[in-house]
């Protein structure tokens, strides 16, 4: 089944790069490139003087009397150069410099995966020497842009580059840790997509292998050097370096991203303190964005354009006076604006979670998070996210709790939060839990999950457990319920429950145990 799943994505990520390869290259016909200045590929000396691939666009009317806003993009995890050449374009006719190239240690570009570590923020810098030497950039005018990796190398440069004035960060992450271990739990199907496309399209580090490694054998030994490797990596660790440096941050990512949760995004936003616009939109991981790449118009890339286009170019265009942050209910059309992410479902209501109730391990209840990608695509398209039969789930091995039936709808918004008492039977244990929208016949509809991990707890002595479910926007209707249930056991997520394992939850009198909602106010 492993190795089934595993084939199943790397034909995926081919065909997604194939046709990426074919849509640029015969999007740019001779006749276009000649309109438009055309495009140049190009050997770009990166850190330590590893070689990488790139390309140049520049505006038709380039003439060498002139210089334009330069913009930066490095490639996408597993994606080739000809990535961003659709956007490029629109950039380039819009009338900026744009350079785009294979990040290291991918396709054509020499060294070797490193995650977004010091060579590759490096690599970024060198990228935008290369740049104001060899093209009509303007040095006080330079951008970053990326979607996925490439969004997480450009906010890393940004907070090492003064020189870059404007970020984009598309479907990126701010806590590398917090994306794939959040919880103390190891997020597996997402992290071993990561290392398949990794090793199918790249040369992984020796470093990089070793880390996979320790972090799929749950190596507890190896945790803290697993966690300071993150850390490394992760752009909330620099993030007074990039207020002092002040460059305009624009971040978008999708409330079903199962590579990058969007809390992490929220909490890196809420730090910043120059410039600075979130959105999140229905979808998983980089598919708001993906039509945007075969140049099909599209709002990520659309707000994208803007913020460039005030931040380099001064365009009065009125981004900088709109609600900075946006969002887009899975449940519902339209944008809702917001004066910051605390705003966000700033009015909560208390779900109890009353009554002690025991469940078993080992077992996966028929709750879980969904299939990668697929799941929250078709949440995405079609409104139809991971569903469970609430009054089937068997309570052996699934604890369940609801709320009222709701006279009104409850538009949830934000970050739900459970609250609740543990007793163990092992010193180990991990839960999974999930909040669904339950209609009139039972059925759920997932609104959020999250896992949630422990160690070197003492068995049978209680302990509190405070939980962040992942951010959302989720629309429930009149006549429904919210349910919380927890169980032990989802395909996403490792979980290190010992054979025979039961977990006790209870809600003493002095510590009540609740599930927090989010609501917008109404």
């Amino acid at each position: 089944m492993g190795l089934h799943r595993h084939a199943l994505r790397t034909t995926a990520v081919g065909a997604v790069s194939a046709a990426l390869i074919t849509g640029g290259t015969l999007g740019l016909t001779p006749t276009a490139q000649a309109a438009t200045g055309g495009v140049r590929f190009v050997d770009i000396t990166g850190d330590g003087g590893t070689v990488l691939k790139g390309n140049v666009v520049t505006p038709a009317d380039s003439d060498g009397t002139r210089t334009y806003p330069l913009i930066v993009l490095p490639t996408s995890w597993g994606l080739p150069q000809v990535e961003y050449l659709a956007q490029a374009q629109k950039l380039a006719d819009s009338g900026y410099v744009v350079v785009g190239y294979n990040v290291r240690g991918f396709w054509q570009s020499g060294g070797e995966i490193e995650v977004a570590g010091p060579p590759d923020v490096a690599d970024t810098s060198k990228v935008i020497d290369w740049a104001l030497a060899n093209t009509p950039a303007d040095a006080r005018r330079i951008g970053v842009a990326g979607v996925s990796y490439g969004a997480g190398i450009s906010l890393l440069a940004a907070e090492h580059d003064k020189r870059i004035k404007a970020v984009a960060a598309l479907s990126g992450w701010a806590d590398l840790i917090d994306s794939i271990y959040s919880g103390r739990t190891e997020h597996t199907e997402a992290t071993a997509l990561l290392g398949g496309v990794g090793a199918l399209t790249g040369r992984p580090s020796a470093e990089l292998r070793q880390t996979l490694e320790g972090f799929f054998s749950s190596d507890l030994s190896k945790e803290q050097e697993m966690i300071a490797w993150g850390r490394r990596r992760s752009p909330e660790t620099y993030v007074d370096q990039l207020d002092k440096n002040g460059p305009a941050v624009f971040m978008a990512n999708a409330w079903g991203d199962t590579i990058f949760p969007p809390n992490q995004y929220a909490r890196f936003y809420e730090e910043l303190t120059g410039p600075k616009r979130l959105e999140f939109r229905p979808g998983d991981h980089a598919t708001p964005e993906l039509a945007g790449l075969f140049g099909v118009p599209n709002d990520v890339w659309k707000d994208t354009g803007r913020w460039f286009d005030h931040y380099l170019r001064g365009e009065d265009n009125g981004i900088d006076r709109e609600q900075p942050v946006q969002l887009k209910s899975r449940s519902a059309g339209g944008y809702e604006g917001y004066p910051d992410w605390k705003s966000v479902g700033a009015t909560t209501r208390k779900i109890a979670l009353a009554g002690t109730t025991t469940i078993h391990t080992n077992i996966d209840s028929g709750a879980d998070g969904g299939i990668i990608f697929l799941s929250s695509v078709l949440d995405q398209l079609a409104r139809v996210p991971p569903m469970a039969a609430i009054p089937l789930l068997p309570r052996r091995w699934a604890a369940v709790w609801q709320s009222e039936r709701y006279a009104s709808a409850r538009q949830v918004r934000g970050t739900a939060r459970l609250h609740t008492t543990l007793t163990p039977t092992k010193e180990s244990g991990t839960l999974v839990a999930y909040l669904y929208d339950v209609g009139p016949l039972g059925l759920g509809k997932l609104v959020s999950n999250a896992p949630y991990t422990f160690h070197g707890q003492t068995p049978g002595k209680p302990f509190g457990v405070d939980l962040d479910l992942y951010s959302t926007a989720y629309d429930v209707p009149a006549g429904h319920r919210l349910a919380l249930v927890v169980d032990t056991v989802d395909p996403l997520y490792i979980e290190h429950n010992p054979s025979g394992a039961q977990l006790t939850f209870s809600s003493p009198a002095n510590d009540p145990s609740y599930v927090s909602i989010p609501l917008r106010e109404q």
